[in-house]
């Protein structure tokens, strides 16, 4: 091998190496910065959680919703809304719906309206049922709707919600519960084993049921910022 070849040989593996060494520092600059995009928190939400519906939709996140992380991570503090934790005496709900999480908070905003979250977690279809057959085996009266949520930057979720009435004894004005709720799974696989999450608001009626919708869904939007139908760009 005569210099000249030796020579070039040498600029080649100093430039290889550089590549090496500073590829990662100049690679945004030369094919764009993608770590915001592959940092975004993304879920799949539907209304069902053993079928798909029309209102499935993919969103981004504020904070993490999957079973490989702690539900009880969920901020206290979200915008105007500031929770605490309630320890849980509902020993039932553990026994009979055996969830892998179960969290349970009160928010109230500054003008006193409160909030439930109630979030299950599981990797089987055991510890999910729609609430209404709680609210039924109680002896609750109810009716049903669907609601849209706009978000922020874009799109919108989807969620159930239910107006529950009952007459408690030795009372003279039934108790009423405003329920708005639907399901979270980490990707579009929906795999059972790779867990389901229930997100569910529980609160009083405040003022009508449109009012009491809007709160909640100032709530959630403190939680999901953009919504796309699955499979497709980001608008």
């Amino acid at each position: 091998m005569n210099l000249h070849s030796r020579s070039l040989l040498v600029i080649v593996a100093l430039v290889i190496g550089l590549v090496f060494v500073y590829g990662n520092r100049f690679a945004p600059a030369l094919f764009g910065d993608t770590t915001e995009e592959n940092d975004e928190l993304t879920y799949i939400t539907d209304l069902d959680f053993w079928q798909r519906t029309d209102r499935e939709m993919e969103v981004v996140a504020t904070a993490r919703f999957d079973l490989d992380a702690n539900l009880n991570d969920v901020p206290l503090t979200l915008g105007n809304w500031q929770g605490e934790e309630v320890e849980q005496t509902n020993e039932e709900v553990m026994i009979l719906l055996d969830p892998e999480q179960y969290t349970q908070r009160l928010y109230r905003n500054d003008e006193g309206n409160y909030i439930w979250l109630s979030m299950i977690g599981g990797r089987s279809s055991k510890p999910f049922h729609a609430p209404d057959i709680c609210y039924d085996a109680d002896g609750w009266s109810y009716d049903f709707g669907s609601s849209a949520i706009p978000l922020d930057k874009g799109g919108e979720i989807h969620g159930l919600w239910m107006q529950a009435k009952k007459l408690f004894p030795g009372e003279s004005v039934p108790a009423e519960h405003i329920v708005f709720y639907f399901y979270l799974f980490p990707d579009r696989q929906r795999n059972l084993q790779d867990g389901i999450v229930l997100f569910k608001l529980t609160s009083g009626n405040f003022g009508s049921v449109e009012n009491t919708l809007a709160l909640q869904k100032d709530f959630v939007q403190n939680l999901f910022t953009e919504a796309y139908a699955p499979g497709t760009d980001k608008p």
